[in-house]
């Protein structure tokens, strides 16, 4: 780790920071601005000893900490659900968007992402329905135990076989 660097760069850092806070500049801005750059400049220098201090610290925590690692992996969890759930339901192209036009890609990326929205939205509100229905029926659920039901289940769509044709 060069401290050095950082501490020579620190006024940089912190107006580049304020920048950021400030939302004068995008950070995705600054990181372009730093690749289209031919040789590197010693402010990119500074912020990437900074990001392995960062790194290190978060890495530290992780191990240290269970519940970290338990929310992490349920954050996976979701994501990759979601992105099962989408190549299931556009499975026609095998998961390609081999259109040629930008306009067409963004509508068809588009539909697919009304069709998932769809699915999730009928199945909360029938996951809801089917609580209400046992807790009438005297069944307990506890509500600690409806924080793990995801509304990204899509197994019961396989025996309807869904085919998009328009998207």
């Amino acid at each position: 780790m060069n401290t050095t660097l950082i501490l020579d760069h620190w006024d940089d850092l912190l107006r580049l920071a304020a920048s950021v806070t400030a939302r004068r500049v995008a950070p995705s801005m600054i990181l372009k601005r730093f690749s289209v750059s031919s040789k590197s400049s010693n402010l990119a220098k500074a912020l990437r000893e900074i990001g392995r201090i960062e790194r290190t610290l978060f890495m530290i925590e992780w191990y240290s900490s269970p519940s970290l690692r338990r929310r992490c992996q349920a954050g996976l969890n979701k994501g990759e659900a979601a992105h099962k759930l989408k190549r299931a339901v556009f499975f026609r192209e095998r998961g390609e968007i081999r259109d040629c036009s930008y306009d067409s890609q963004v509508f068809r990326a588009s539909g697919l992402n009304l069709v998932v929205s769809a699915i999730v939205h009928w199945n909360t509100v029938y996951l809801s329905c089917a609580v209400a229905h046992l807790r009438q029926r005297g069944r307990y659920i506890p509500d600690a135990l409806l924080r793990h039901v995801s509304p990204l289940s899509w197994e019961y769509i396989k025996s309807h076989r869904f085919i998009l044709l328009g998207l």
